[in-house]
């Protein structure tokens, strides 16, 4: 199984790069993340690589870091997720979107993805929720599952309610939920996440 390429980059395209490792030109699919980060040819660069074999292929998915790479691995264990709907995601969503995302149940944010529909998204979700915590992210992101019949659960409902997104509203919950202590009643947690979501879109 190739594990890495260090060549030439030779060809950038939509969705693919040519590496040319001592005269071999190897074709590689790869997220808009990872081609935007690739030098323009003819510079030298190393890609990550995940080999998938099929009968009739040898498909190389190139990645420009770990992260991206270990994402590409767990989201393809989901059914209905093969490598191109995988990169599709990691082009539409970095890491640290996708932990938020699948953390606040934020289906509609993992349906921007080409070729994720709503029960995709949704078995997304159910599948990945207890994964999430050991993936990579960003530094200093971390968001955890909302418990159900939680005052989270019910914050969150009522922001999604007033229009805002999801994954952006549980990440203020939780800060503010962190900030007041788990004992704080609903009506404060919902003013407190208001009066900062007011406040991150002023500034």
């Amino acid at each position: 199984m190739i594990a890495q390429l260090t060549g030439r980059v030779d060809a950038l395209a939509d969705g693919t790069c040519v590496i040319d490792v001592g005269g071999v030109g190897y074709l590689v699919q790869a997220s808009s993340r990872t081609l935007s980060a690739l030098p323009q040819p003819p510079a030298a660069a190393r890609v990550l690589i995940e080999t998938h074999v099929r009968e009739d292929a040898i498909l190389l998915y190139g990645f420009a870091d770990a992260a991206e790479r270990d994402w590409f691995r767990l989201l393809t264990t989901v059914q209905g997720v093969g490598g191109k709907v995988a990169l599709g995601i990691l082009s539409t969503l970095s890491p640290a979107d996708l932990i938020a995302a699948i953390a606040a149940g934020d289906k509609a944010s993992l349906s921007r993805s080409p070729g994720v529909g709503p029960r995709l998204a949704a078995r997304m979700v159910t599948e990945l929720k207890d994964k999430t915590g050991a993936m990579p992210s960003a530094p200093g992101v971390s968001y955890t599952p909302v418990p159900v019949g939680s005052v989270a659960e019910d914050v969150l409902s009522a922001l999604v309610n007033l229009g805002y997104r999801r994954a952006e509203a549980l990440a203020v919950v939780t800060r503010v939920q962190e900030r007041l202590g788990e004992n704080a009643g609903l009506d404060i947690v919902i003013r407190d996440s208001l009066r900062d979501l007011a406040q991150k879109g002023a500034g």
